[in-house]
């Protein structure tokens, strides 16, 4: 059973003017079915995917992960004028779970990183200063040590060598929770196509233990998420699509089965 079953915009949408209500897609957004426990938006830069996904984040209160909150976000202005006109249906509530775009992830290693480092710092300063304070310089080094410590172990003792492919799914690994609601935007953006199938991979085992997702992508390879509903954004609309009839799947079939003609065509 999965936790949101669908999302619609109230009446009151259609009596706000300005971003986002001035765009066609939301003064006519359906009955959007996101009762699948995998659910992808695809589209075009620009269809209006990453706003409706924002705007259910700024909904349904989502947890995030290296941005600001969703709250107070000043970039999510826009998204939670649209979420005070969403009404979501949910089969069972959940604060489990949280919302994540590909841009938070390089704040979340900037910040993280910058953690460490300033944890090597506290230590440093404390041992150069020894003989001052009596014998508390060990225990604020000691403390400092063990705070790195504990975090390194978390993130994983090599965080500081690893790429930021690998660091993103150590990052998932980390957080995705069986029964959560995880809103993902462009997830494959730092992925490598093997480390998008070992995404994939997890997105299919968190699912199948009662997690749910809906995540905005344009990577044919987390669309092929077996069982997944896969809603496609064009032309101002909304509508369920089959996977071998989205366009970035059959430009990528039609491009590797003859890179030359699309060559000679650019």
């Amino acid at each position: 059973m999965t936790l949101i079953r669908e999302v619609s915009v109230r009446q009151a949408a259609l009596e706000e003017s300005g971003y986002p209500f001035d765009l066609p897609l939301i003064r006519a957004l359906p009955v959007l079915d996101v009762s699948a426990p995998v659910t992808f938006f695809v589209g075009e830069n620009g269809s209006g995917k990453s706003t409706v996904l924002e705007a259910i984040a700024s909904s349904v209160g989502s947890v995030t992960i290296g941005g600001a909150p969703v709250a107070t976000d000043p970039t999510l202005v826009p998204a939670r004028r649209l979420a005070d006109c969403l009404r979501v249906s949910w089969t069972r509530r959940t604060r489990l779970g949280f919302f994540m775009r590909a841009e938070d992830f390089i704040t979340w290693t900037r910040q993280t990183g910058g953690l460490l480092d300033e944890l090597d710092g506290i230590a440093e300063a404390a041992e150069a200063n020894r003989g001052e304070g009596g014998g508390d310089w060990w225990r604020a080094a000691g403390l400092a040590k063990g705070e790195r410590a504990a975090l390194a172990r978390n993130l994983g003792d090599d965080f500081d060598a690893r790429s930021h492919g690998e660091s993103f799914l150590d990052l998932f690994q980390q957080r995705l929770r069986d029964g959560g609601l995880h809103l993902l935007d462009e997830p494959e953006t730092p992925l490598s196509p093997q480390r998008q199938l070992a995404l994939l991979a997890m997105i299919r085992d968190t699912a199948s233990r009662g997690g749910q997702f809906i995540v905005a992508t344009h990577s044919p390879i987390l669309l092929a998420c077996p069982g997944a509903t896969i809603l496609h954004f064009v032309d101002g609309a909304i509508s369920p699509i089959r996977y071998d009839d989205v366009p970035n799947v059959r430009l990528m079939r039609d491009f590797l089965s003859d890179p030359e003609v699309y060559l000679r065509y650019l």
